[in-house]
């Protein structure tokens, strides 16, 4: 018999009335719940952090509906696009996440837990009591050893491997954190002459940038939450030391792809392609996503990143790294 996990009462599952949409699911009430043992995963489909828990939540999901357990994603969004419910029905699709979701565009479900992370995970028995938590990445085997006790057996845990954006980061090479590119969360701006707030503006790239700085070539706007190419080629630099290259982004308007090239240290990345990328560089906006840049297969060593607009129109968000 596995140990068991102490497992207080963390209070009331709070309700889900508040979301404004249902995928895969007829709404689901805390009546309906009732019986079952409950896993909520908050989400937003664009944040790594949750992307790397996902082969978890998707393999307990599936091992253990028939012996009691729904799993209950909420999607609560991080940038204005992920309350588009066709965005979020096509990231639904394109990850095979097949258990219910509740859209939380309004952020009330979030509110009702007083939750505060993108992943976060709430356990309830099937009472309807909370009785364990995680937030962030990690914990996964005590939180199926919880579903287990919560539903009363025993077993090996599932076995996953995830690949693509869902493997696991490089922690112990992880040194560049999480960059906004909007101006109201962004840090370590590079190009010279600073920044300027929500107008067009031309931006030079320095010639060296210092470890986690970024920076701006051609003409673009910073606004609040994104940065977007006007006119001509653009090109952002950033300068970073981890396995794995991230960027949030999309195109101007559905239908209107905009290509790209990224180099690293001046060169096409070859084998060290991320999964939107060949081996060459060259990838393409198609819709409002993460996109992986880079994934190193040697050594991590500071280097730099350049990706290429050759025409206007994209919208940057946010570089994420593993």
């Amino acid at each position: 018999m596995a140990a068991t996990v102490d497992l207080p009462v963390e209070g009331a599952l709070p309700s889900l009335d508040g979301a404004t949409g249902w995928l895969n699911s007829e709404p689901l009430t805390r009546e309906d719940l009732r019986g079952r043992v409950v896993l909520i995963d908050f989400w937003t489909y664009t944040c790594i952090n949750w992307l790397r828990t996902l082969s978890y939540i998707r393999a307990w999901a599936q091992r253990y509906e028939d012996q009691g357990l729904t799993v209950v994603g909420v999607h609560t969004p991080e940038f204005p696009f992920e309350r588009d419910v066709d965005n979020v029905r096509w990231a639904t699709e394109e990850m095979a996440v097949q258990y219910p979701i509740a859209l939380d565009s309004e952020y009330e479900v979030w509110r009702a837990f007083a939750n505060s992370y993108w992943p976060a995970v709430y356990i309830a028995d099937a009472e309807g009591r909370i009785r364990h938590h995680q937030f962030g990445e990690g914990g996964y085997d005590e939180q199926e050893r919880v579903v287990q006790q919560l539903l009363g057996i025993d077993g090996d845990l599932v076995s996953v491997v995830p690949d693509g954006f869902e493997a696991e980061a490089d922690w112990s090479n992880l040194e560049t954190p999480e960059t906004y590119l909007g101006y109201e969360q962004t840090q370590n701006f590079a190009s010279p002459g600073g920044v300027s707030f929500d107008e067009a503006r031309s931006y030079t790239a320095p010639d060296r940038l210092a470890l986690n700085t970024w920076a701006l070539a051609g003409d673009w706007t910073l606004g609040g939450g994104a940065t977007v190419l006007n006119q001509g080629e653009g090109q952002i630099s950033f300068r970073f030391h981890a396995r794995d290259v991230h960027l949030v982004m999309g195109p101007p308007a559905r239908g209107t792809p905009v290509p790209f090239r990224v180099l690293v240290d001046g060169q096409a990345p070859g084998a060290d392609h991320g999964t939107d990328v060949d081996e060459h560089g060259n990838g393409v906006v198609t819709e409002q996503r993460l996109y992986q840049l880079i994934r190193q297969q040697g050594r991590i060593d500071d280097r730099t990143l350049e990706i290429a607009f050759p025409a206007p129109g994209v919208e940057a968000y946010a570089f994420t790294f593993g």
